[in-house]
C-alpha cells in the first residue's frame, strides 16, 4: 500500500490567534503537476468511516507522522473541495513555530496523504481521475505543488451572497479554471433562489464571453 500525497495553497490569511485556520485540502476537477483529477464525492466514503468512529484524519508537518500539529475540527465535501478547519496545538514547540510561520506566510501549503481506492486512467489525455480514496492525513507544508488551486479566490467566491454580487466579481477577475468552475457551481446555488431567476441570462453571456481560462 502506497500514500500519495497532493499539494494546495493555503490561505494564511485565515488563521486566528488561538491557531484555528480554515482552507482546502483539495479543489475537485482540476488537473493537477501530477495528471491527476480529484472527483467530487472521493472523499465521502472515508470521512463517514472517520465519523463512525470518532476521528479525524491527522493534521501533521510536512507529512511527519513523528510531528502532529493538532487536530481537524471539521473536514466536509462542498461545491468546490475538500473544506477543513484545523486547530495548531499552540502550547507545542512545533505547533508555535508553525503558527508564526504560517502568519509570516512562509509557509503556506497544505498537502493531503491518501491511498487512492477507485480511479480511472484515460489513456488519449493522459490523465487519472481518483474517484474514492482513504484519506489520511493533511499536513501543512512548505512547497505547494498545485498553484492552480489557490484558496484567496475561493474563498472570496464562496462569500459572494447575490447573483449582482456574482456579476460584479466576474467584471474584476481575470479567471483561471478552477476559479470559473466554482463560480458557476455558486451560481448554481444563488439560481435556487426564485427572486433573482430572470438575472441568470446575462450572468450566463457573461461567463460564455469569458477569456479562455489558462
Amino acid at each position: 500500500m502506497k500514500l500519495k500525497q497532493k499539494d494546495f495553497t493555503l490561505n494564511v490569511k485565515e488563521i486566528s490567534e488561538d491557531g484555528t485556520f480554515t482552507g482546502y485540502g483539495s479543489v475537485f476537477d482540476v488537473v493537477d503537476s501530477y495528471r491527476d483529477i480529484v472527483a467530487k464525492g472521493a472523499f465521502v466514503k472515508s470521512l463517514n468511516k472517520h465519523k463512525e468512529k470518532g476521528t479525524m484524519p491527522a493534521l501533521l508537518w510536512q507529512h511527519n507522522s513523528a510531528e502532529p500539529l493538532g487536530v481537524f475540527t471539521s473536514m466536509e465535501e462542498d461545491d468546490i473541495g475538500l473544506k477543513l478547519t484545523g486547530q495548531i496545538a499552540m502550547k507545542t514547540q512545533r505547533g508555535a513555530e508553525a503558527y508564526e510561520l504560517m502568519k509570516m506566510k512562509a509557509v503556506s501549503g497544505l498537502s493531503i496523504g491518501f491511498v487512492p481506492q477507485v480511479e480511472t486512467f484515460d489513456k488519449k489525455s493522459g490523465i487519472t481521475t481518483l474517484t474514492e480514496v482513504d484519506l489520511w492525513e493533511t499536513s501543512l507544508v512548505t512547497f505547494p505543488a498545485n498553484d492552480e488551486a489557490r484558496v484567496d479566490g475561493v474563498k472570496s467566491i464562496e462569500q459572494l451572497s447575490c447573483i449582482k454580487d456574482v456579476e460584479a466579481h466576474l467584471r474584476d477577475s481575470g479567471m483561471s479554471k478552477r476559479e470559473s468552475q466554482a463560480v458557476i457551481s455558486r451560481v448554481k446555488s444563488l439560481a435556487r433562489s426564485d427572486s433573482e431567476a430572470d438575472d441568470l441570462a446575462p450572468l450566463a453571456e457573461a461567463i460564455k464571453n469569458l477569456k479562455s481560462p489558462i
